[in-house]
C-alpha cells in the first residue's frame, strides 16, 4: 500500500467517524427529547424507549466496526455488541420488575459499555483525532454507572429520565467528537490550500 492509498484510507475513516458521531449525538438527542416527552407521559412508550437505547447501541457499534475493518479487527466493539444485546434482553426483564432493576441494568451496561467505549477510544488514539472526548465518555460512562446501582437501591423509584440524563451527556461527547474532526479536517484543507 503506497502512502496516498493509506492517507487516503485514513481520510475515508475519519470521514466515516465524523458521519458516525454526527449520528450518535442526533439519535441520542432524539431519544433524550422523547424520554422527557412522551417517555414521562406513557409507560409503555417509555418502557418502548428503555429497550431501543441498547439495542440502538449494539447496532451502532456493529455497523461502525463493520465499516472500520471488521468485528475481528474492532473486539471492544464486538464484545460491546454483545453487551448491548444482552442489555436489551435484561431491560426487557427488568421492566417486570420495576424501574429501580431498569436502572440497575442500565448501570452495570453503563460501566461495562463505558469501559469497552474507552478500550476502543485508546486504540483509535494514534490514528484519529477527537478520540479525549470519546475517552472523557467512555470514563464518565462507567462512573454514571457505578451511580446507577447506588440509585437503584434508593427506596424512591427512578424514572426513565435518569437515564436520559444520561444519554444527553453521551450526544454531548459525541457532538464534541464530530466537531472536533470536521475542525481537523477543515485546518488540513486550509494547509493543503496554502
Amino acid at each position: 500500500m503506497t502512502d496516498n492509498d493509506m492517507d487516503f484510507a485514513r481520510t475515508d475513516q475519519e470521514q466515516w467517524l465524523k458521519l458516525y458521531y454526527f449520528i450518535r449525538a442526533g439519535f441520542s438527542v432524539v431519544w433524550v427529547a422523547a424520554a422527557f416527552t412522551v417517555g414521562q407521559q406513557s409507560p409503555i412508550l417509555a418502557a418502548i424507549l428503555l429497550v431501543v437505547y441498547p439495542t440502538w447501541d449494539a447496532a451502532a457499534n456493529y455497523v461502525d466496526a463493520a465499516r472500520s475493518g471488521g468485528l475481528g479487527r474492532n473486539r471492544t466493539q464486538a464484545i460491546n455488541i454483545v453487551v448491548s444485546v444482552a442489555t436489551t434482553l435484561a431491560v426487557i426483564a427488568a421492566l417486570q420488575a420495576g424501574m429501580n432493576w431498569v436502572l440497575a441494568v442500565f448501570g452495570a451496561w453503563a460501566i461495562l459499555s463505558g469501559l469497552l467505549q474507552l478500550g476502543t477510544a485508546i486504540r483509535r488514539w494514534t490514528s484519529f483525532g477527537a478520540q479525549w472526548a470519546m475517552v472523557l465518555s467512555g470514563a464518565q460512562s462507567a462512573l454514571a454507572g457505578v451511580f446507577f446501582i447506588f440509585q437503584a437501591r434508593m427506596p424512591a423509584p427512578p424514572s426513565i429520565t435518569n437515564v436520559a440524563g444520561y444519554a444527553a451527556v453521551g450526544a454531548v461527547y459525541f457532538l464534541v467528537s464530530a466537531v472536533w474532526l470536521t475542525v481537523i479536517d477543515l485546518r488540513r484543507r486550509d494547509a493543503r490550500a496554502s
